[in-house]
């Protein structure tokens, strides 16, 4: 039986990660790619598992996401990353709550795995974040980055997570760490803070969300990996503010 839910996803050269996303929503009704003319095997992979494949040029992940969502054709909606999967509980969870109808969208728990291994704690879990909704009832916030689903409508939260394999090396992270702080950076120049708030903000910052993420959330129970998210994070938030400061300095 097939899942009445139109999966949406958006590529950009995922050749590693675009095949076990996809093979774990095969069930389902839909499957819509959106993608950024990727340079590698991404399409090719893809073809395998839908027709239903458009490219554009990039205009960033919230007007991407927004595209593919205007290409499915059901009632139910489910955004997917390259890096993610769909667990067969999770499946099956989401055929029974949407017979339901209790309500308009999904907040769905995501397993974060880095270098290899689930992170438990550093506020990594159990990260809900709205994946699943009614197509007439949500759309994506157009932002820079760290893009979400508005609903209007009912939320409720499912309780099988999905697994999200996200940066499976350091260089993974650095690499990606480097385009999310100049998006963020963007974002932080749309506020139009002082220089002073800026650079309060860079020396700040870095500080606080070490100690939020290795002591409040419990990072230190992660062990070494908890140890070097808390850093990576605390150099992310000086570097978006660096970056930040740089583009009023120009």
């Amino acid at each position: 039986m097939k899942i009445p839910v139109s999966v949406a996803i958006i590529t950009k050269n995922e050749e590693r990660n675009i095949g076990d996303a996809l093979e774990s929503v095969k069930e389902f009704e839909e499957i819509i790619i959106v993608d950024a003319f990727s340079e590698d095997k991404t399409v090719e992979i893809s073809k395998k598992y839908t027709d239903k494949i458009f490219q554009i040029e990039w205009k960033g992940f919230a007007r991407q996401k927004q595209f593919a969502i205007e290409k499915t054709t059901l009632s139910w909606v489910l955004i997917l990353d390259a890096d993610e999967r769909v667990t067969e509980a999770l499946k099956r969870e989401i055929l029974e709550r949407i017979t339901k109808n209790e309500a308009d969208a999904y907040l769905i728990p995501r397993k974060n795995y880095f270098l290899g291994k689930w992170i438990k704690h550093s506020g990594w879990w159990p990260d809900y974040t709205v994946r699943l909704f009614r197509k007439d009832k949500g759309k994506m916030q157009i932002r820079a980055v760290h893009e979400k689903v508005i609903v209007e409508g009912k939320t409720a939260y499912l309780k099988e997570p999905l697994l999200h394999f996200t940066y499976q090396s350091i260089e993974d992270f650095i690499k990606k760490m480097r385009i999310y702080s100049t998006l963020s950076a963007e974002e932080i120049s749309k506020k139009n803070f002082s220089k002073l708030r800026i650079i309060l903000k860079m020396l700040s910052t870095p500080l606080f969300t070490f100690l939020k993420m290795f002591i409040l959330r419990l990072g230190f129970l992660d062990g070494v990996r908890g140890v070097l998210l808390a850093v990576f994070y605390s150099f992310y938030s000086f570097l978006k503010y660096a970056k930040a400061w740089e583009r009023r300095w120009k």
